[in-house]
């Protein structure tokens, strides 16, 4: 299943919309880097609502993701993780470790636009 990606300003927003195998995070990981090539974007927001089971593969995948939008110069944030999803992960020992979450896609872009606004601010000083 094919994950939609939209362009908002200079973000990127993908929302997984339901349950991916492991063929289609390679696909969402290879099309949201060449994404952020094309696009020039400097944020990208991870939509994983929809989710209600991440196993060892789809949260290492994802970390995946986030570290090598970093390496092209953008920043993730990952939203929408549910609260069960949450639970099962800290048990199962399952970590996004360096990698921006936020409990919306509101509180996501907040996110990025405050990094970004504290960033060119910096710059011109």
């Amino acid at each position: 299943m094919e994950v939609p990606i939209l362009k908002q300003g200079g973000f990127l927003i993908a929302t997984v919309q339901a349950a991916l195998t492991d063929a289609d995070l390679l696909q969402l990981r290879r099309a949201l880097v060449e994404r952020v090539v094309q696009m020039r974007s400097y944020g990208v927001i991870l939509d994983v609502t929809a989710l209600d089971v991440m196993d060892s593969f789809a949260s290492r995948t994802i970390r995946e993701i986030a570290h090598i939008i970093r390496l092209r110069g953008a920043e993730t944030v990952i939203v929408g993780i549910q609260p069960e999803v949450a639970f099962a992960m800290v048990q199962l020992g399952l970590t996004l470790e360096g990698v921006a979450t936020a409990l919306d896609l509101e509180e996501g872009l907040q996110y990025l636009n405050q990094k970004f606004k504290s960033a060119a601010s910096s710059a011109k000083h």
